[in-house]
């Protein structure tokens, strides 16, 4: 009679198990347990927390010594990460293609020069009627205009800066006139730093190359070097206006903004502009006083219709930064220009005749000249044109041929060796992916559901780290609480995984639907995601590093809530594989079994077959294909199943 009644029990308990289905799955979770608003607003506060500060020192000699230590470091640190030392001392490769036109009081000539072997770009040279030996030079430097250098306005300040005896380079921009591709995306950045390369170091050998030109150019006097430019331009003028002394005279345009504008709603730009780790050295604070006590004049906009607008930015990029320029005694040499004519993102007649007044006085050419009408000698895209080999690299061409170099040491197969093998490996992805513990610090129940045999907890993990996660537990209403556990991810957040919850629920196992960072409900604003990456990846972070700190703390809380120490882990879509294979890697003895579906093989189809650095933004970290391939994760980490 007892055998009966538990065999009865057991059966109305699998009839219970049986009912839980992909759909009522998906129906318990529903309700929103996070807002993208919050998710954005703490990312930023976490951001701002983390931004170097600028401090002025007693002295002009230690800030000077101190901003050569700060240009040294991020030089070695983070521009040229990666990148082979015979490209980066490479002396420049300008192949001058003749006189391509003149106009009143000036020439122009058609450059082409190597940026790195196989990636060329254009250049303009605008110089004087007469040449003579001594003359200034101006570095123009543009920004993301799809005309690039033909810019009406680019073309008005270079033919006026020759007709006032300054010699002027225009330097075609990467994505830009004819270096325009769907491969020179400036996103594409992202797969330099997966290949191992530091892509803020193609954009600043493009424009250092520039520099090297000039220097060299026979007729220039080298103590009259100075740059400009407007929005990206504006960008480049200050980052190599501050990491390279030899200019004398710097005016970014609208260019850049200090990290502490963060806590608000500002644009961090393209990933060039919030390259990774370059915040965690230095905020762009410190690269605007590296400039003392050189001339420097900021220029931005009041009703900047792009970003940037002024009054947003003096606080942290002039008030702070004048104390610096203060300590030489060169506070008449730091100027703020606030353009409200006509206000917006430009580079116009009235921004243009205050760079053309700074440069005189720098230059030592006399009073400010005003403009000179260039409108009828404004030439086409077409008739500006320097061309460029039809076999061209882009910036994804580039990554591949960078993948495609990448050897890396052969795994042991002796048990103890291999053993030490993974454990060094472990210890090396840890700094790769900047893994840093975080435990749950409130599990917060803010949904929950009881019927067709489900049983439904909705919660907001906040972490000690000040970012957060969200996730619903469920179980069979029949399931004991210290039955096994799965934690369930999907690329397309928790409510899209029903099948693979309802599986497990209906094996009698209690399932963790988890939305970690930049997923479903603990995601920012979805068109955002690059952003909210970058703004994590320029100060040291990783998002890919964040999330499987975040994967490994919810393991721990189920575990301990369980009873059960490890349990299963199952992932659906390339970038929670990416997520679950570091997590199972780098803290091994908490899944007993990975599952993946819907993955990749290798890494190296994200080169192959380009994966949308948009909607992927956690792939791209740092070095992460130069040292681990998939298969090398899974070595290090748990078993993977099919």
């Amino acid at each position: 009679m007892r055998c009966g009644a538990a065999l009865a029990a057991f059966l109305l308990g699998q009839a219970v198990l049986a009912q839980t289905t992909a759909e009522s799955a998906r129906a318990a979770m529903e309700q929103p347990l996070q807002s993208a608003e919050v998710t954005a607003w703490q990312i930023r506060r976490y951001v701002v927390k983390e931004v170097p500060k600028l401090a002025v020192p007693a002295r002009a000699e230690d800030w000077r010594a101190e901003a050569q230590r700060l240009r040294e470091r991020v030089l070695r640190e983070v521009v040229y990460h990666g990148w082979p030392r015979e490209w980066v001392e490479a002396p420049p490769r300008f192949e001058d293609l003749g006189n391509a036109g003149a106009g009143p009081g000036y020439r122009l000539r058609k450059l082409r020069y190597e940026i790195v072997p196989g990636f060329h770009s254009a250049a303009l040279l605008y110089e004087p009627e007469h040449l003579r030996a001594g003359m200034p030079a101006i570095l123009n430097v543009n920004g993301h205009e799809a005309d690039g250098k033909a810019m009406e306005y680019i073309q008005k300040r270079s033919i006026n800066q020759a007709r006032q005896g300054i010699l002027a380079l225009n330097l075609e921009w990467i994505g830009m006139g004819e270096l325009a591709h769907p491969e020179n995306v400036h996103w594409n950045e992202a797969y330099l730093d997966f290949a191992g390369a530091n892509g803020l170091g193609l954009f600043y050998l493009a424009m250092r190359r520039g520099l090297d030109y000039l220097w060299q150019h026979p007729q220039v006097d080298r103590a009259r070097i100075g740059i400009t430019g407007l929005s990206g331009g504006g960008w480049q003028a200050i980052v190599l206006g501050a990491l390279d002394e030899r200019i004398l005279a710097a005016l970014p345009n609208a260019g850049y903004l200090s990290g502490m504008s963060l806590g608000g709603a500002e644009w961090v730009g393209d990933n060039e502009q919030s390259a990774t780790d370059f915040n965690a050295v230095l905020d762009y604070m410190h690269l605007t006083a590296m400039r003392a006590p050189r001339p420097t004049l900021l220029i931005y906009n009041e009703t900047d219709s792009c970003c940037f607008r002024a009054p947003r930015m003096k606080p942290f990029l002039y008030d702070q930064v004048r104390p610096i320029f203060r300590l030489f005694g060169a506070e008449d040499r730091f100027s703020w220009y606030a353009n409200t004519d006509p206000g917006d993102h430009n580079y116009q007649l009235d921004n243009r005749l205050h760079s053309y007044a700074f440069f005189a006085r720098y230059f030592q050419l006399g009073a400010a000249p005003a403009e000179i009408p260039a409108e009828a000698e404004l030439r086409t895209s077409e008739q500006l044109a320097v061309g460029l080999p039809v076999d061209n690299l882009t910036i994804l061409g580039l990554a591949r041929r960078l993948a495609g170099e990448i050897r890396r040491p052969a795994v042991p197969p002796e048990p103890t060796a291999r053993s030490t093998w993974a454990a060094g490996e472990r210890h090396k992805l840890e700094g790769l992916v900047k893994y840093r513990r975080v435990d749950v610090e409130s599990a917060w129940p803010v949904a929950n559901s009881w019927g067709g045999g489900l049983k439904t907890i909705g919660y907001r993990f906040d972490f000690d780290n000040a970012l957060s996660a969200s996730g619903t537990w469920l179980k069979a209403t029949a399931t004991r609480d210290n039955a096994p556990w799965t934690i369930v991810l999907d690329d397309e957040g928790r409510k899209a995984a029903g099948a693979a919850i309802s599986e497990r629920v209906n094996r009698g196992e209690q399932v963790l639907a988890a939305d970690l960072l930049f997923t479903g409900d603990a995601a920012p604003p979805t068109y955002y995601y690059p952003v909210y990456d970058r703004m994590l990846a320029t100060m040291g972070d990783r998002s890919l590093g964040l999330e499987a700190a975040q994967l490994i703390a919810l393991a721990r809380w189920i575990g301990t809530s369980s009873g059960h120490a490890a349990g299963r882990l199952e992932a659906r879509g390339r970038r929670q594989q990416a997520v679950a294979l570091v997590a199972a890697a780098l803290e091994p003895g908490l899944f007993r079994a990975v599952t993946v579906r819907d993955g990749l093989r290798s890494w190296r189809q994200v080169f192959d077959e380009p994966v949308d650095y948009l909607k992927a933004p956690e792939i791209f970290c740092l070095d992460l294909y130069r040292e681990f391939d998939i298969e090398r994760l899974e070595m290090v980490g748990a078993r993977v199943q099919p």
